[in-house]
């Protein structure tokens, strides 16, 4: 579609040169010459050109149908004529009160759910979507890049065309073609992807699945309309909340016409510029709808997140045919650094396009009958021509040309030697050939009280080896007790994928010899890490295991899953732990259990970063249900005890806007039968310097165990949300936590050495005799905690104090704990 016009002065009727006239995100622009003429050519369906100048008011134009159009544009001048002016002593304070723009926003606000699709409504339509990630830099720097100056090759994809002073280098693309149904009421979805296309990075150091979840989570779908906005792992105050009078300063701009309606033009900024906010521009309806038909908002600049230069957002409506305004475009845009003020960093970019949308027309009952999201069998293989042809808007060259540059830079020698040392560095596994790779480093050395000095060495398959077969086995040996301990494992996937990707089905099965720490339960982390091998108090108490296991798991779309499984486990007293009778004295050699066991989880809606061979959670505001369940058996493969046991976890994650986040988790076990004190609950204890969530931080390892408890854990994150406060300490943009956990449990007396009892194994004690573990009849174990987080942007130090027990032996009644955290 060709546009011809002019352009001139709403007043003065001369015409005006060098106008910027654009088409939004489109990258196509020109000027108007010295006569204010200009000519463009902009792609079919293109709807809205774009006029600005410095000292005059920017306008949208809405184009016509015609393939040929001659426009003429005026512009009006920004320049006000004073005739008086009056110098004040004071400045006049913004406030709510008869503030026009105060009362528009809230007529925004309150005919919100008119403008939504409602709940009994039904809406489909197509959804094309696109997410790229590049280097980003100044142009001459750019070039000087080691990446591009090693590979010339990458220069061809440089582009300067999406941030203005800079250029970047894409390194990352993906894109989606899909039809999309939705039922409001029951809430049913459904999405049908028809294309896929994406670069593919090599599966030896990445994982494609996995880069892409963690994009969508940074990059968030928005609805304006929705009070929060979830980005980049924090939750922003939208500008139509209905708290957002409290929290931003509105002002009305200017009047615009759009598609031959009135739109305000209405502005905002935070009150605070370090609270979770943004700042940026509204046009709302004023056809009685109160409508938003655009908006454009940034991050501030002084908000209090981590790594982000710049991040802008913007979502474009159109009026449908029964006069309600709906989503045609919403685009994210960031670009990330180490700092705020350097050139270099990173640009990530989601684009998301709407078209071909049908409201209330019924929807066969057949198209929810399967899971929210199926893939026809040609998406991953449509040609060039599909693309070209269904591609809701064009891509730049150099967005074309990054599938087959970056295919061309992962098959280099050097690239490949380069990521073998990044690998190493952040997983810590070092590859020794295509089908296996040695690590983690970090478990290599280590120190206790038990082993002394501790050597380890081992390693795991890779996928070169198969994809359905994963092993991993390591050897180590303590120089102070003289034993060898050794782990094999192995992986049968039934998925013809690796064990982490999901979802995953197959069979485990592991034997393991290795010392442990009764009550010590570490997320995400080995046991034998280094790091952990620093600890406070008196850490004497140890068990030599010897465990056999075979398991089944399963996996569902729809996020649950479940495991069934056998263990035979041999546990033996280490270091300053001995078994023996509570009644006769004698010595136990060991306690064997052979059991049966279960795990239902449902996780709905469940988001997690899976990488090659591990899985790490994204948290959302969905809960997380976890049920256990064991049986012990005597008698059977050596097994001395018959039992049961049966545990409830959840855990939700509560989103208050402004105020930050709450981690709530419930926990509740019942333990049916007699069972010596190494098969009770023995409670997650802690008795290193780091702090860990899960467990309880000012406890000692076996201090209490029960046979049947309850448990509460609550943190609050406030992100910043006081600090930001505090003209002091807004600059350093710490951000504070607070914590309470409160453990109630028991035993009952079958269970309780009393002495009269035949069979009851005597509860540990220390050198002088006295009993370092017992029950919680007495009160509930409290602990609580004050942090401070995002210190140089990775430590969170909390001062922790134990609030019960204070007078059992060896405790300590407060204490520092740090924690290594990466948050934006």
């Amino acid at each position: 579609m060709k546009i011809i016009g002019t352009v001139h002065d709403t007043e003065t009727k001369k015409s005006i040169a060098d106008v910027l006239v654009s088409v939004r995100d489109e990258n196509i622009e020109t000027v108007t010459d010295k006569d204010g003429n200009f000519t463009i050519s902009v792609p079919d369906g293109v709807l809205i050109l774009h006029f600005s100048k410095e000292g005059y008011q920017s306008k949208l134009y809405t184009l016509g149908r015609g393939k040929i159009q001659k426009i003429n544009i005026e512009l009006k001048n920004r320049t006000t004529h004073v005739e008086e002016v009056v110098i004040r002593s004071q400045k006049r304070k913004y406030r709510n009160k008869d503030n026009p723009a105060v009362a528009l926003i809230r007529k925004v606000i309150e005919n919100k759910g008119k403008n939504r699709f409602s709940s009994n409504q039904s809406v489909s339509f197509e959804e094309y979507e696109k997410i790229q990630f590049s280097l980003s830099n100044k142009y001459e720097k750019l070039l000087n890049n080691r990446l591009v100056k090693k590979y010339p090759f990458l220069k061809e994809n440089i582009d300067t065309t999406k941030i203005s002073g800079k250029a970047i280098l894409p390194l990352y693309m993906e894109e989606m073609l899909s039809d999309n149904f939705h039922k409001f009421s029951p809430d049913k979805s459904k999405k049908t992807i028809k294309g896929e296309k994406k670069v593919t990075l090599s599966e030896d150091f990445f994982d494609n699945a996995g880069i892409g979840t963690y994009l969508k989570h940074i990059y968030q779908k928005i609805d304006i309309y929705d009070n929060n906005i979830n980005l980049l792992t924090n939750q922003f105050l939208s500008p139509i909340a209905e708290s957002a009078p409290t929290f931003y300063k509105f002002y009305i701009r200017d009047t615009v016409e759009v598609r031959d309606d009135k739109m305000i033009n209405l502005s905002f900024v935070p009150r605070n510029k370090s609270d979770f906010l943004f700042s940026g521009n509204l046009l709302v309806s004023l056809d009685g709808s109160y409508a938003v038909q655009s908006v454009e908002m940034r991050i501030n600049k002084n908000t209090n997140v981590n790594w982000v230069k710049e991040m802008d957002i913007s979502q474009d409506f159109e009026k449908n045919e029964n006069g309600k305004y709906q989503l045609i475009k919403s685009k994210i845009s960031a670009d990330f650094g180490l700092s705020k003020s350097s050139d270099g960093g990173i640009y990530g970019e989601r684009t998301l396009t709407y078209k071909n949308y049908t409201v209330d027309k019924p929807f066969d009952s057949s198209v929810f009958s399967e899971d929210r999201t199926e893939v026809d069998g040609l998406a991953k293989v449509q040609d060039s021509m599909f693309w070209e042809k269904n591609r809701h808007e064009n891509i730049t060259d150099s967005e074309k040309k990054v599938y087959a540059n970056i295919d061309k830079l992962q098959n280099t020698k050097s690239f490949k030697r380069t990521m073998n040392i990044v690998t190493l560095l952040f997983a810590g596994y070092l590859k020794a050939s295509d089908y296996f790779e040695i690590g983690p480093f970090n478990t290599f050395y280590g120190f206790n009280p038990v082993e002394g000095f501790r050597l380890r060495f081992g390693g795991r398959t890779t996928q070169h080896f198969s994809k359905n077969i994963y092993l991993e086995s390591y050897a180590a040996y303590g120089f102070k007790d003289e034993r060898w301990k050794y782990y094999f494992g192995g992986t049968y996937s039934f998925s013809g994928k690796n064990r982490f990707t999901f979802p995953s089905k197959g069979i485990n099965v592991s034997y393991q010899q290795d010392t442990k720490i009764p009550g010590q339960e570490l997320q995400f982390i080995q046991e034998d890490n280094f790091l952990l091998s620093f600890k406070r108090g008196v850490n004497d108490k140890w068990l030599y295991n010897s465990i056999y296991r075979l398991e089944y798991y399963h996996e569902f779309l729809n996020h649950i899953s479940y495991k069934i499984g056998y263990k035979n486990w041999k546990q033996m007293a280490a270091g300053g732990l001995v078994f023996s009778d509570d009644t006769t004295g004698t010595n136990i050699s060991d306690v064997t259990t052979s059991e049966i066991y279960t795990e239902f989880r449902w996780a709905p809606h469940e988001e997690f970063y899976q990488g090659k061979l591990y899985r790490l959670p994204l948290p959302n505001r969905h809960p997380v249900f976890t049920v256990r369940a064991a049986m012990g058996m005597n008698n059977f493969l050596k097994g001395d005890h018959n039992y049961k046991k049966i545990n409830v976890n959840i855990y939700k994650r509560f989103y208050l806007s402004q105020l930050g986040f709450s981690d709530v988790v419930i926990e509740g076990g019942y333990l049916f039968g007699k069972v010596p004190y190494p098969l009770l609950d023995i409670h997650r204890a802690n008795q290193t310097y780091s702090y860990q969530l899960q467990s309880y931080n000012l406890m000692n390892f076996l201090e209490f165990v029960s046979d049947h408890y309850a448990s509460i854990q609550y943190e609050h994150t406030f992100n910043g949300f006081i600090f930001n406060k505090i003209p002091l300490l807004k600059k350093l943009k710490f951000r504070e936590y607070i914590s309470f956990k409160m453990l109630y449990g028991g035993l009952r007396d079958e269970n309780t050495p009393t002495g009269n009892q035949n069979g009851i194994m005597k509860f540990p004690t220390d050198e002088y005799g006295q009993t370092t573990t017992y029950s919680l009849e007495k009160e509930p174990y409290m602990e609580g905690s004050v942090g401070i987080g995002n210190i140089f942007k990775f430590f969170r130090v909390d001062l922790v104090r134990r609030f019960s027990y204070l007078d059992n032996p060896n405790v300590s009644k407060s204490g520092i704990r740090v924690r290594f955290k990466f948050d934006f």
